[in-house]
């Protein structure tokens, strides 16, 4: 539970600054339309129609002149390419609706994201209390793999991974659906195992270097040792005084980190590596043989993540400041 000095910390850096309410704001959208995809979504992102290819969003586009060979002689045609209500932001070179796709979108990288972030703050939180209350050699051997695995780029890692164990995939039935609330859309959603548990293999590291610091200061204050005298096992003590007082930067530093698994989702998915054909990543990639004359194609998801990462790193400055109490106070 949050403690009431917390919420009160966190509702008075809101509404003092107006940068963190934007990103905050950003945020909850994104979990809202994530969560509701199927009900928000005007169509099936999945279902295609020919007669409604690469149309442009609404209020949009507009008549075009081609010229085509009919009998021998070379005519002018006249089309009607503008955008209507019906796909408010165009459909794609198969005819899907691009906005729909973008709100599927949303679910998959915020459920790979959220699930990511969870792995790497157990193992990562595990791993760097283990370090820096125990020291030694468990801290040599633990910081030494640490330090193994920040010498490679995360993606590297990540499409090693992948290459090794596979593409793997759960699908799992859309609850939405499954409750007869919503018909006419996707029975399942895919959620990509091995993306996923590649990510978080990569992202639980810097979990583990900042818990391994926090741990290291925490050990030698007064309450440690008065809790190692009164014989406390180090399990307990790491458990009831040690990982409350360092929680605080873990949890920022974890909130950060999902942006950057988002981006790192989108890149594997942009290189096809998602197991999901609804990721912005895969739109981005799949529109940009058209950005010439169908820019909105890889924008749109495009802007999606911009979104989602400025709100998620806007939201992140503000847990720094409402839960650092040296901010701002003139005590640092």
């Amino acid at each position: 539970m949050i403690s009431k000095r917390t919420r009160t910390a966190i509702v008075k850096e809101l509404r003092s600054n107006k940068l963190a309410t934007v990103g905050t704001v950003f945020i909850l959208c994104m979990l809202f339309v994530g969560m509701f995809a199927p009900v928000l979504a005007p169509h099936d992102p999945t279902t295609q129609d020919s007669s409604q290819t690469h149309q442009p969003p609404a209020f949009m586009g507009g008549e075009e002149e081609t010229t085509e060979l009919v009998d021998g002689e070379i005519q002018t045609v006249t089309e009607d390419n503008s955008g209507s209500l019906t796909h408010p932001l165009g459909t794609d070179a198969n005819g899907r609706d691009v906005l729909s796709r973008a709100i599927y979108g949303a679910r998959t990288s915020l459920l790979v994201a959220l699930t990511a972030m969870m792995a790497s703050l157990v193992v990562g939180t595990t791993v760097g209390m283990a370090a820096g209350y125990f020291g030694g050699k468990t801290d040599t051997v633990l910081m030494r793999f640490v330090d193994i695995v920040l010498a490679f780029p995360a993606l590297l890692i990540t499409l090693a991974m992948i290459g090794v164990i596979g593409p793997l995939t759960v699908s799992i039935p859309d609850p939405w659906v499954a409750s007869g609330l919503v018909s006419d859309r996707p029975t399942h959603m895919v959620f990509p195992v091995t993306v996923t548990a590649a990510i978080a293999a990569v992202i639980w590291v810097w979990i583990a270097r900042v818990a391994r610091g926090e741990a290291i200061s925490a050990k030698n204050e007064e309450y440690v040792t008065a809790a190692r005298t009164m014989g406390r096992s180090d399990f307990g003590i790491i458990r009831k005084h040690v990982l409350p007082n360092s929680i605080t930067p873990i949890l920022v530093l974890a909130t950060i980190q999902v942006a950057s698994i988002i981006i790192i989702e989108s890149s594997l998915s942009f290189l096809g590596f998602a197991g999901t054909n609804l990721s912005w990543g895969y739109d981005i990639a799949q529109g940009r043989d058209y950005l010439g004359t169908s820019w909105w194609l890889s924008t749109i998801p495009g802007l999606f993540i911009v979104i989602a990462v400025v709100g998620i790193n806007l939201f992140g400055d503000l847990l720094r400041d409402a839960l650092d109490p040296g901010i701002d106070r003139g005590e640092i």
